[in-house]
């Protein structure tokens, strides 16, 4: 995990260093390991390091082309660089490092923004083009890594969490109503460009904005995820689905063993982290740290499963910690869990997750986890219920929002009230194109919305 901020100005002054300086330091939690600062005129980058890949300074941000005129800091992991790498080495590119980062770079110099196209992986990045005084802001697939933005009086400031851009001073803190009702009925989820505050946006997933000299923006979504059923998919044999499965999941957690560090797993025992277990084992990862979380026994009530996650241990051979939290200081952590989120969040294992990262970070810093399985594999109890209704946005605000609009109406001040948001958003995003039965438009809405700003969100914040 990085972090960057930066700044840009539309009016004819100069970017403000010492806001981007403030930005830069509110991001030390991300990356502990080293910091840099890029100032030319209209335009100043910061980033905060975590040494992952390539650890010498060859890597290090703001990373410059100066022949070409181009700046960038990225946050994020690109799967297949070493590929890309080749290719670009062919096309006559000499790169000097051995990272990604620098893949990005010369990628976005042979392709420009559709090189976002390319990049597998998950990743955030700004790039500012020196002569034509564009800035470009891309934000991966599936929206694992944050970009925050703010437009106020002629500059556009963007950072990776939003109390960050706060740092920064100057931007309206007002509650954004439409973003008051969607976090108070759609279980604290705030889709895309909406944050709770009026003068802070997200970048949306799989999205691409250009900013010109001049303010002008334009944004591309450039990847969408198809959930219609495929010709011939009826023909396909149970065995042959599992073989497929198991094939993709096999390939995405290679993929993610990329690091010149050490590589854990968070293991909950359960079947999503414990196949990542497996899968890490079968693809010949050694010496393999996984991490546990259990909690107080309260009421009667077992508070950990470890009886899972230790069998899973014992059966791969993995280097296994437990971490037990008693009730007290889960309260004593709260406070230092709240100031880590981005954006408020509900969830009830957030401060369990953040004392779980506070263990993980004393001895690695890249960890795999099960998180997001239950959304891609409909693992959710409203799903089957789903799989023959008539009314599908009913049923499913139904089953998943916390309140109704009613409910809402009741619980906050009327000048907070007006449409009921949150069942409008989920009745359009059913009625969207690109997936026919009920159960898939859900999958759909959950993966594309839901998953990223719940569940991704809560990892990379508590993490």
């Amino acid at each position: 995990m990085c972090g960057f901020s930066g700044e840009v100005t539309f009016d004819g002054d100069r970017a403000s260093v010492t806001r981007v300086q403030r930005m830069t330091d509110a991001l030390a939690s991300r990356g502990p390991d080293g910091s840099g600062l890029f100032a030319q005129g209209r335009a100043a980058l910061g980033h905060r390091r975590l040494k992952i890949l390539d650890l010498s300074e060859r890597a290090q941000q703001p990373m410059v082309d100066a022949a070409r005129g181009l700046a960038l800091v990225f946050n994020g992991c690109i799967y297949n660089f070493r590929e890309l790498g080749d290719e670009l080495r062919r096309r006559g590119h000499r790169l000097t490092s051995t990272g990604d980062t620098e893949v990005v770079l010369r990628a976005y110099a042979e392709w420009g923004p559709a090189c976002v196209e390319r990049l597998s992986g998950m990743f955030a990045f700004a790039l500012y083009e020196r002569e034509s005084g564009r800035l470009v802001l891309a934000r991966d697939r599936l929206g694992v890594k944050p970009l925050y933005l703010s437009r106020e009086s002629g500059r556009l400031r963007f950072a990776s969490s939003l109390p960050a851009l706060l740092a920064g001073g100057d931007i309206d803190t007002g509650i954004d109503a439409v973003a008051l009702h969607h976090y108070m009925t759609f279980h604290s989820v705030v889709p895309p460009p909406r944050t709770i505050l009026r003068g802070v946006e997200k970048l949306p997933a799989a999205t691409v904005a250009v900013i010109e000299r001049d303010g002008a923006r334009n944004e591309q979504q450039y990847w969408n995820l198809s959930f219609s059923r495929q010709r011939g998919d009826s023909s396909v044999t149970a065995a042959e689905w599992r073989a497929r499965v198991h094939d993709s999941l096999r390939r995405a957690v290679e993929r993610r063993m990329l690091a010149d560090v050490p590589v854990g797993v968070l293991l909950s025992g359960g079947v999503d982290s414990s196949l990542v277990v497996g899968l890490l084992a079968e693809a010949g990862q050694t010496r393999l740290a996984t991490f546990s979380i259990g909690f107080e026994a309260a009421h009667g009530e077992r508070g950990d499963e470890f009886e899972y996650s230790d069998l899973v241990a014992r059966a791969f051979s993995t280097e296994h910690h437990k971490l037990e939290i008693r009730s007290a200081r889960l309260l004593e952590a709260l406070p230092r869990a709240i100031a880590a989120m981005s954006e408020p969040m509900v969830s009830y294992d957030n401060v369990g997750f953040y004392l779980l990262a506070e263990e993980v970070s004393r001895h690695v810093k890249v960890v795999q986890s099960g998180q997001g399985a239950d959304e891609i594999f409909a693992g959710y109890h409203w799903y089957p219920p789903l799989a023959d209704s008539s009314a599908p946005a009913d049923d499913y605000a139904r089953v998943f929002f916390d309140r109704d609009h009613l409910e809402y109406a009741d619980a906050v001040a009327p000048e907070h009230v007006a449409a009921d948001h949150s069942r409008a958003f989920v009745a359009e995003q059913f009625a969207a194109p690109g997936a026919e039965r009920a159960v898939d438009k859900a999958l759909r809405l959950d993966t594309t919305v839901m998953l990223i700003d719940d569940p991704v969100k809560r990892v990379d914040n508590m993490t």
